[in-house]
């Protein structure tokens, strides 16, 4: 008993298979469907890169706060300054005059 060949039809190109079809099927469904889909993964990467940069920031605030503690603690001229102009403190025997012309 022979086998009857199936006659590919002419607008089916050569290169066309089913395992190629079912190869593509399973690329398509991987990246578009499941929990772990390419539009989740993307939205994920950009979460990460926005929460990256939030990291960033807030060292480079925890070093500039750190470094002005340093200062105040170990410079007594600027903490001097800074009691004066932003606390309004003054020295004993001095008289302080604040004024609004710039």
């Amino acid at each position: 008993m022979k086998l009857k060949k199936i006659k590919r039809p002419k607008w089916i190109p050569l290169w066309l298979s089913l395992p190629f079809i079912i190869f593509i099927a399973f690329i398509v469904m991987l990246l578009f469907f499941g929990e772990n889909n390419y539009r989740e993964i993307s939205k994920q990467q950009k979460e990460i890169d926005k929460i990256k940069a939030e990291i960033k920031v807030q060292e480079d605030s925890a070093q500039y706060y750190i470094h002005k503690t340093q200062e105040l603690n170990t410079d007594k001229e600027t903490l001097e300054k800074i009691a004066r102009e932003q606390y309004n403190m003054k020295k004993t025997n001095e008289e302080v005059f604040i004024t609004d012309i710039p």
